[in-house]
């Protein structure tokens, strides 16, 4: 094989790669290494092969066959690389090690992404089929076989818990966060002494003459009255949403498994439970301290802010990172608390702080943490310089994970600030390329040979700007018979005639073309467009002219052929023409000769 004949012209994308057939054959089982010239994309005008994908990433591609390292080309998305390895049969775990970095950074984009969409942090209004889509009932809703409480559910459901899904459903969400903040504060200021009242009890003495003396004692303080009733409201609320919220929700089981819902419910519960206990005279301070869940109610507020739902999963997204830290720190903690111990015991300290190591464990959280109470502190120079670095460790503890955690947050909240701004509905692409149709294609159609499609505009421009080889095979395909197919192009994609098969092109024919002026024979049948394909031939065969709608008639012709004795022999009559009234001729008198092309134009 010679140097040109080894040589193959891909075209991708309007830019011509020129490379050898044996540089594609390195990588086997791919598209490249399969090339033929019985591919549909194959030029042979051109002597090229044409791929309608992105030029930019196939440098990169073909580049790869050549040196066999696969890079990652820093201008484009990750997702478009890995669609155009796909299409050319590539390993996407093929990039090389200094580009997999970058290449799978769009990975990690796409988990953010579709935590956000879990998050459902759109504050738009959503539609009434998006909230039928969250019930199951898209179709229903389609075909309007929705019943009176099919149409009301998805309505409450979304006036409890999609607070941007209408006004009144604003006007819910701001009323359920003014009796959470009320609930929060009367919880608050209900242990402070200036808002409690004392409770005094009457108690009688005896003195020393006998007399009893009365006298009133402040045994303890309880909340003003003010805050219970402030309870009892937000309470109410509290429990009469839950109930709406549960009978409506889409599915029960999600509703209760919610960490929200499980806390709005323990703390209502909490109440109730409280209530009853203080009118049976049986408090227990147990039960006062289990009451502090009531505060955990400000999780509510993460439906109503989406800051607070990237703060949360902030700190899931960070997990590894958190752990990382908690077990660094652990470890600090045991080491430094065993040091100071011992570290106070070398030298003289009469006012010795760490009695034990559990003791030093305090010390030691406080001092890494860098918070530094000064309740405890080390006495002499060996305990100082432990202590030193105690706290140099736990800076570079603690200030190593927490850029990550921070980039998280930033991550999170970057894309939801541009989700935001993305539109809603995008614009539908449609496919470019139509599906290529199976069998022969026609020389009049799109794209078959001389017809205006792709292809036939390929090759006329390399006609007219005289490319290698262009004119010798087109000559070469005229002279095979390709000029009669271009002047007869009425035949279907299937090869067989078409309406206008009638105008036939052949030598040795005998074109009959009469007048139609005089009044039509009395035999004649119904007009042409009234008639079947098949009637028209029976007509035809039995010598009898067909009237057609502009005033024409379509008339047999008989064709004489010459025989071997000299005489004429009549062929089939299905040749015919169409002959207009106004344009009347008379029969050749001598048939045309056999490298003569007779066209007739209706």
């Amino acid at each position: 094989m010679t140097d040109a004949d080894n040589r193959v012209i891909l075209n991708v994308g309007g830019i011509r790669h020129e490379t050898y057939k044996a540089t594609l054959k390195k990588i086997p089982a791919t598209r490249l290494s399969r090339l033929t010239e019985a591919l549909a994309n194959y030029d042979p005008v051109l002597n090229e092969y044409f791929f309608d994908r992105h030029p930019g990433v196939f440098a990169q591609i073909l580049n790869y066959y050549r040196s066999g390292k696969l890079h990652y080309p820093t201008d484009v998305c990750g997702p478009l690389f890995e669609e155009e390895l796909e299409f050319w049969s590539l390993d996407a775990n093929q990039v090389e090690p200094c580009c997999w970095m970058t290449y799978t950074q769009h990975r990690d984009t796409q988990d953010v992404l579709a935590i956000l969409d879990r998050l459902d942090l759109d504050t738009d209004k959503p539609t009434e089929e998006d909230i039928m889509k969250r019930f199951g009932l898209e179709e229903e809703y389609k075909q309007g076989e929705l019943n009176c409480w099919q149409r009301i559910k998805p309505k409450i459901w979304a006036l409890f818990d999609e607070p941007y899904s209408s006004t009144a459903a604003k006007i819910i969400a701001v009323i359920s966060v003014f009796f959470i903040v009320i609930s929060i504060l009367s919880f608050c200021l209900k242990t402070h002494p200036e808002m409690r009242v004392p409770v005094l009890r009457n108690t009688s003495s005896t003195m020393a003459d006998g007399n009893k003396t009365w006298r009133l004692e402040k045994t303890e303080t309880e909340p003003h009255d003010a805050f219970f009733y402030i309870e009892c409201a937000s309470n109410a609320w509290f429990t009469f949403e839950i109930i709406i919220r549960f009978i409506v929700a889409p599915n029960k089981f999600d509703f209760l498994k919610a960490p929200v819902n499980i806390i709005d419910i323990v703390a209502t519960l909490s109440f109730y439970l409280d209530f009853l206990l203080t009118k049976l005279q049986q408090e227990s301070d147990m039960l006062e301290f289990f009451s502090i869940i009531r505060i955990m109610r400000l999780c509510k507020l993460t439906r109503h802010s989406a800051g607070l739902k990237i703060l949360i999963h902030t700190f899931k997204a960070s997990a590894k990172e958190l752990i990382l830290l908690i077990f660094f720190l652990v470890l600090g903690i045991v080491i430094f608390a065993a040091l100071i111990y011992y570290a106070e015991r070398i030298q003289y300290n009469p006012e010795n702080d760490f009695q034990s190591i559990p003791v030093g464990l305090w010390w030691a959280i406080v001092t890494m943490t860098t918070v530094g109470y000064g309740d405890m502190v080390p006495k002499t120079y060996v305990g100082m310089f432990v202590g030193a670095l105690c706290a140099l460790a736990g800076v570079l503890t603690i200030a190593l994970p927490v850029p990550v955690i921070v980039s998280n947050f930033a991550l999170f909240y970057s894309h939801t600030q541009a989700r935001s701004k993305l539109p809603k509905k995008r614009r539908r692409v449609l496919p470019v390329e139509a599906p290529r149709p199976k069998g022969p294609k026609a020389p009049g159609a799109p794209g078959g040979a001389g017809g205006p499609g792709p292809g036939g505009t390929r090759r006329m421009n390399a006609i007219k700007h005289n490319h290698p080889g262009a004119l010798e095979a087109k000559m070469g395909r005229i002279a095979h018979g390709g000029a009669l197919q271009e002047l007869m192009p009425f035949r279907n994609a299937q090869g067989g005639p078409t309406a206008l098969s009638s105008l036939l092109v052949t030598p040795n024919a005998q074109l009959a073309m009469n007048s139609t002026a005089g009044p039509a024979p009395p035999s004649a049948p119904a007009p042409a467009a009234q008639l079947q394909c098949g009637e028209q031939d029976k007509i035809l065969e039995k010598g009898l002219p067909i009237p057609t709608s502009d005033g024409a008639v379509i008339e047999p012709v008989v064709t004489s052929l010459p025989s071997g004795n000299g005489s004429t022999t009549p062929t089939s009559n299905q040749e015919q023409r169409a002959l207009g009234s106004s344009s009347p001729t008379t029969t050749s008198p001598s048939a045309p000769t056999t490298n003569n092309l007779v066209a007739v134009n209706t």
